[in-house]
């Protein structure tokens, strides 16, 4: 179970990394666009850039920022600042990450949840992108997949590695 949950977050971590070269990609042609728009004005011409771009760089960045964190987390890939906890003996230290992790747990659940909301809220409203006009309640979707396997790996780190990463 462990391993295919490791694996899950790692093919979870590709998908946005495809997605960033994508947006990558986008936003050369759109860059390109301008420069060579500079160039065929020079002509009485012009060259448009992409249109919607915008839009889809918002709904991308939406949906990459949160698939990283499941990999991260179950890599204990995370910066912790211990100023104090250093002093402290190695058993309170452990507790300190156990119950930070637990309170992190409890930040992500809650903000799968406010997503939850939110893609009902924006499907119900019919909230469409400004210039692409495409629906916003699908891109949801990805965050809210990503808050969960996030929390899942809270969950097993938490319960069954006392705050260790994971195995897998």
């Amino acid at each position: 179970m462990e391993s295919k949950l490791s694996k899950l977050c790692l093919q979870w971590l590709y998908i946005a990394g495809i997605l960033i070269l994508l947006l990558i990609g986008l936003t050369v042609v759109n860059t390109a666009a301008f420069g060579l728009d500079k160039i065929a004005r020079m002509y009485g011409e012009n060259i448009a850039a992409l249109p919607g771009y915008e839009d889809l760089v918002r709904l991308l960045v939406s949906c990459i920022a949160l698939m990283f964190f499941p990999w991260a987390q179950a890599q204990r890939g995370h910066v912790a600042v211990d100023f104090f906890a250093e002093h402290f003996s190695l058993g309170i230290q452990k507790k300190l990450d156990l119950f930070w992790l637990f309170c992190t747990l409890i930040v992500v659940v809650f903000l799968a949840i406010a997503m939850c909301f939110g893609i009902l809220e924006s499907y119900h409203s019919g909230t469409v992108t400004t210039t692409l006009e495409w629906s916003e309640w699908p891109f949801y979707i990805p965050g809210i997949l990503s808050l969960i396997l996030w929390s899942v790996v809270l969950f097993f780190q938490i319960f069954f590695h006392k705050g260790e990463k994971l195995n897998g």
